[in-house]
């Protein structure tokens, strides 16, 4: 790997960061949501592509929000008609929370347009280039993964003075 390469790729990193949340502000400010509304929405995805569904401290922790704050973020949901509360079927203190048709078309007519242009810039790669992207976004991000993991730590152990 060419010395250079190493500081060029973490720059690209870092500017593809800034332009994704340029991208997150401009089209959550023009369908009327909050940065962390589409988090939210991006976490309980997630959890549908894996088979589980979110309840209220699932998306709390993973968010990282006050009780407080994950129920109004909830509220703000449900009253725009993108999520649902149901209570578990096996324990009826335990509530799971359920994306709308709704939220799945929101989230589409989002990043649609995102995934368009990614997927015509990515379409010059070889599957095995690909494949090979793909092996490195997936190591960086849980790289940065365990780096917020690490603040973390350190912010709990060591608190503003």
């Amino acid at each position: 790997m060419p010395p250079q390469a190493r500081p060029q790729l973490m720059a690209l990193l870092q500017q593809f960061t800034v332009e994704t949340d340029r991208y997150v502000d401009a089209v959550s400010a023009r369908d009327a949501l909050y940065r962390t509304d589409l988090n939210a929405l991006g976490v309980m995805m997630g959890a549908a592509r894996s088979g589980s569904t979110v309840t209220p401290g699932m998306l709390r922790e993973a968010l990282n929000l006050s009780s407080p704050a994950t129920t109004a973020l909830i509220d703000r949901l449900d009253h725009a008609g993108h999520v649902t509360r149901a209570r578990s079927n096996v324990d009826r203190r335990r509530v799971h929370l359920e994306m709308t048709d709704k939220a799945v078309t929101t989230g589409r007519k989002l990043f649609a347009p995102l995934a368009e242009h990614i997927n015509w810039a990515l379409d010059g790669f070889s599957e095995e280039e690909l494949a090979l992207l793909a092996a490195m976004m997936g190591k960086v991000t849980e790289a940065t993964i365990q780096a917020r993991h690490t603040a973390g730590r350190s912010a709990a152990t060591h608190p503003a003075e």
